[in-house]
């Protein structure tokens, strides 16, 4: 399935009509799909080589030094996190994952700093720790952008999400698929999930298997051109719009048996406010038709609860 292609440069060009239909354009695919391929998103081709290639080089490292990364008590939300944590809310089995993660780093004495733990310094590939600071920067720059123009799909200022995502809770996290050895529990790498954050951008993977789940219940393949990234709405701006914006369902399935010598790597940015921000649905998206769907809560009381569920916070 070819999914819905929109060009930020339209977005960010000065031409009126070209940003219009961009803001329409990207509202419809979300009403409607969930996901959007991003073509000139502005993350750098080498940055994303150098992100991959030093990615690799660490998930390669013995098990033993990876588990130095792990820090016990963040929930996996710094450093690394090892094969078979993490499972998919209402789901037994553990996906057949390790990760390491990336977080704000705060630079302007705001106060929220006090909220966050430090990044994990990997040592044995000294060049990650600067190329993760640059994508996460890249990467909250394209995000802010994406919400500016949802912003305005959705008839609030333009600027509405700018102070929630400046120093947000935003995660990077690279993501190894190991090899698959043995005829897995649950036979699945990632089983169906749906976001937790505003918004997800995936930079490449290195393998397909990502599909997401169509309106018609039918679970497709999602591919994108190297030269796009992949956004799509996560649970955080479902409830703000009280599903006027849809998280979309999705997996990573295994490949086909006579590949189940590879690996997979995958980057994604989970890009989220900071904890304070409320969800509680926007009056202009609440009506008779449309009752209020959720409770109200906050960001962090939201991450919290859903980190809980999946298995990373007990």
């Amino acid at each position: 399935m070819a999914i819905p292609v929109v060009d930020l440069a339209d977005f960010l060009s000065g031409d009126a009509r070209r940003k219009q239909k961009f803001v329409n354009d990207l509202g419809k695919a979300y009403e409607d799909v969930g996901f959007v391929a991003v073509k000139n998103h502005g993350i750098p081709d080498d940055l994303i080589q150098d992100l991959y290639k030093y990615v690799q080089q660490f998930f390669a490292l013995p098990s033993g030094t990876k588990r130095q990364y792990e820090v016990p008590g963040l929930a996996g939300q710094r450093g690394y996190t090892s094969f078979g944590k993490e499972h998919a809310k209402g789901s037994d089995a553990p996906d057949l994952k390790e990760f390491l993660q990336y977080g704000q780093i705060v630079e302007d004495n705001d106060p929220v700093k006090s909220e966050y733990p430090d990044n994990v310094s990997i040592n044995e590939v000294p060049q990650i720790n600067s190329t993760l600071k640059k994508a996460y920067r890249a990467f909250e720059k394209s995000g802010r952008a994406l919400l500016q123009a949802i912003a305005l799909y959705l008839g609030l200022d333009e600027h509405y999400f700018d102070d929630y995502i400046h120093n947000g809770n935003s995660i990077l996290r690279a993501i190894h698929y190991p090899p698959i050895t043995s005829e897995p529990k649950s036979a699945i790498r990632a089983e169906q999930h749906e976001d937790i954050n505003l918004i997800t951008l995936l930079v490449g993977a290195s393998a397909d298997g990502l599909q997401i789940l169509t309106k018609q219940n039918d679970w497709v393949g999602v591919t994108s051109l190297p030269e796009q990234i992949v956004v799509n709405v996560g649970d955080m701006l479902q409830r703000l719009t009280n599903n006027k914006l849809k998280s979309t369902t999705h997996r990573v399935v295994n490949p086909p048996r006579e590949m189940w010598h590879t690996s997979r790597f995958s980057i994604p940015f989970f890009l989220h406010p900071k904890s304070e921000m409320s969800l509680a649905a926007l009056d202009s998206c609440v009506d008779s038709r449309h009752p209020k769907a959720y409770p109200d809560a906050t960001a962090g009381e939201y991450l919290d609860e859903r980190l809980r569920e999946i298995g990373l916070k007990k």
